[in-house]
């Protein structure tokens, strides 16, 4: 009679979970607030980049009613990450005038270098609340300004010396943000599996926020549609 072998093999390494990706697209629905061409004429140096009189950026819409600018992010499900020593760094350019680009997130601790590519004065205004709220003049042929922040919010930047330049930097406890392009698309990457609640927010048209659930390599779809007034 045989007796049988005992399988003496041992398992091989656990395979590591698969993490997920929500991708999406945010659009509009309505009229979109429409607003004054900048008057540039008091700084020739700048007006002389655009052809026409450039438009505030707080409402930028694209094809079949994309909306531009908006971060969409994970507010709930995702745990705080420690800043990376390796984090990439954020580039924010003053050029003609303008801040590019016009809305930035980062992470916690993620420098962000603000350069002066005019040739003119500005100055660099974030209007913090949970962290120190600074103004620095920044001359042409500056080192960058590096901005650096610990506490997460939504910070408005302004110039002091030109006061159509604004912009938005959000500052997140996690990697798990995005900005919308020009056709409204976001990815929100290495979502471990896991359920959240994302949510998109605009400066002008507010905020909304949907759950969703991850499972191992999911690729998921989400799409936010705002519905705005032009008053």
């Amino acid at each position: 009679m045989l007796s049988a072998v005992p399988n003496t093999t041992s398992p091989g390494p656990m395979s590591p979970v698969s993490n997920g990706t929500i991708t999406g697209k945010v659009t509009y629905e309505g009229t979109p607030k429409k607003y004054k061409p900048i008057d540039m004429s008091a700084e020739p140096n700048c007006a002389k980049f655009y052809s026409s009189s450039p438009m505030p950026e707080v409402s930028v819409t694209g094809p079949q009613n994309s909306l531009q600018n908006v971060i969409v992010f994970i507010s709930q499900g995702a745990p705080d990450e420690n800043p990376s020593s390796q984090s990439q760094v954020i580039h924010l350019n003053q050029r003609g005038c303008r801040y590019t680009p016009h809305v930035t997130s980062v992470q916690t601790g993620q420098e962000v270098w603000v350069q002066n590519d005019d040739v003119v004065t500005h100055s660099v205004h974030p209007m913090a609340h949970m962290n120190a709220e600074w103004n620095r003049s920044q001359p042409p042929g500056t080192p960058p300004v590096v901005i650096r922040y610990d506490q997460p919010e939504f910070i408005k930047v302004k110039c002091e010396l030109h006061s159509w330049m604004r912009g938005v930097l959000a500052v997140f406890k996690n990697s798990h943000h995005s900005v919308t392009d020009n056709t409204g698309a976001f990815s929100l990457p290495d979502l471990p599996p896991g359920n959240y609640t994302v949510t998109a927010w605009h400066e002008l048209y507010g905020t909304q926020s949907k759950q969703i659930t991850i499972t191992a390599g999911d690729k998921k779809d989400l799409d936010f549609v705002f519905h705005v007034t032009p008053y």
